[in-house]
């Protein structure tokens, strides 16, 4: 078991101070300077100051699918990546409203959040792991098996697998709420919510999926890029890192800003 605590702390360090860095690698985004892309360079560098922040750091992702995501345990620590075909296809006021809200993921410090929450996830999968473990191995070395004995580790087999199952659940159920607060706190910024409306109608349209993109990343994005899931309706809100887009498009357009 002490082994499994080393695993466990190694593993929850990782995620929290290099998180970001893995995640660019796996989408194998670029860093840009502001000679490369001074329209997009300008957008961030304003929209930083408006919110009062460091300019983070700008990656460009070479696909042709449209998203985005922000990344950095904090502000003095972010980065902003956006893909090819999202850059190419916006307009100045939809790429503000793009930008505008993975920075508001930054001062948010949602980034930072799910970090810790994804850490703990991996805990617990741990805990259940060596608690499901060590009742196999007690059950072998115990000379009774009472009904009662039978009844509790009926009871913790049940508890050890359901707990990361719900754990993740809570997960998802907290990134979807950090979407929409992204939404409000970047139509904040801009003071023009229909810029990134007309850019989520954009990025919904587009059927494209993001071939960097994995499970593992896809809650970092603005949408999930992940187009091909299948499931029920409510089984996919259930298990869904996102808000469904068209509820999010008409809160913005419901926002006096």
């Amino acid at each position: 078991m002490g082994a499994f605590g080393i695993v466990a702390i190694i593993y929850a360090l990782i995620s929290y101070y290099s998180a970001g860095k893995i995640t660019l690698a796996v989408a194998r985004a670029k860093a840009i300077k502001k000679s490369d892309h001074p329209k997009l360079y300008r957008i961030v560098e304003n929209l930083s100051i408006a919110a009062g922040m460091p300019t983070p750091k700008i990656y460009l992702i070479n696909d042709s699918a449209l998203n985005a995501f922000a990344t950095g345990r904090s502000p003095e620590h972010a980065s902003v990546a956006i893909t090819k075909g999202l850059l190419d296809q916006l307009d100045k006021a939809e790429l503000e409203g793009v930008m505008a809200h993975e920075l508001s993921h930054v001062k948010n410090y949602d980034i930072r959040l799910q970090s810790v929450t994804v850490a703990l996830i991996g805990l617990i999968v741990l805990v259940s792991d060596i608690f499901l473990r060590s009742m196999f191995y007690g059950r072998r070395r115990r000379t009774s098996n009472s009904k009662g004995n039978a009844a509790f580790m009926l009871i913790g087999i049940v508890l050890a697998i359901l707990t990361p199952i719900i754990a993740k659940i809570m997960h998802l159920a907290i990134s979807r709420q950090r979407e929409y607060l992204a939404d409000a706190s970047g139509a904040l910024l801009t003071r023009y919510p229909e810029g990134l409306a007309r850019a989520l109608e954009k990025i919904k349209a587009d059927h494209e999926p993001l071939e960097v993109a994995n499970k593992a990343t896809a809650h970092m994005y603005i949408e999930n890029p992940l187009r091909n899931e299948k499931g029920g309706k409510w089984l996919n809100n259930l298990f869904a890192s996102h808000p469904n887009t068209d509820d999010r498009i008409k809160r913005l357009r419901k926002m006096g800003v």
